[in-house]
């Protein structure tokens, strides 16, 4: 049996931020999206979910933008690959900076149900299930009325 076979590569869960400039994602949304999924495919990522996230005005002047737009991408891939990630977008003119977390396979599930709007099972729970109020936990409106006496 190969090494290979015995120890396959794994693949980790990342949650990658990035910030674009709001008038060109504003003029051609799928420019600015088609380079970050080139960045992403060129580095051998899979991409499971994405979206623009926030766009509005930065905490502070990014290389003369005061405004921008976060992207919010969701992907798999090898560990490995992290530093040509970061390097190409570095290079590439469309990403202003970027940002990249690492996520357990639930947290990254969850974050996938959030950006497709795909509520995870988890997430709702039944009515029946919730925990009811505690013996000191009343609404004001439903105090005994002896208090106000």
């Amino acid at each position: 049996m190969s090494a290979l076979a015995e120890n396959p590569v794994r693949q980790h869960f990342y949650e990658g931020m990035f910030l674009v400039d709001s008038g060109k994602f504003a003029t051609d949304p799928d420019a600015v999206t088609n380079d970050i999924m080139a960045v992403l495919t060129k580095v051998g990522a899979t991409v499971v979910a994405h979206r623009p996230w926030q766009d509005g005005k930065l905490a502070y002047e990014i290389q003369g933008m005061k405004k921008g737009l976060h992207y919010i991408v969701c992907f798999t891939m090898r560990g490995a690959g992290m530093k040509t990630l970061i390097r190409q977008c570095q290079l590439n003119e469309t990403i202003i900076r970027q940002m990249f977390i690492v996520h357990s396979q639930q947290i990254f599930d969850a974050t996938v149900g959030a950006i497709t709007g795909a509520a995870t099972p988890q997430a709702e729970a039944p009515q029946s299930e919730r925990p009811e109020r505690g013996r000191g936990d009343r609404r004001r409106d439903e105090m005994p009325s002896d208090l106000d006496e």
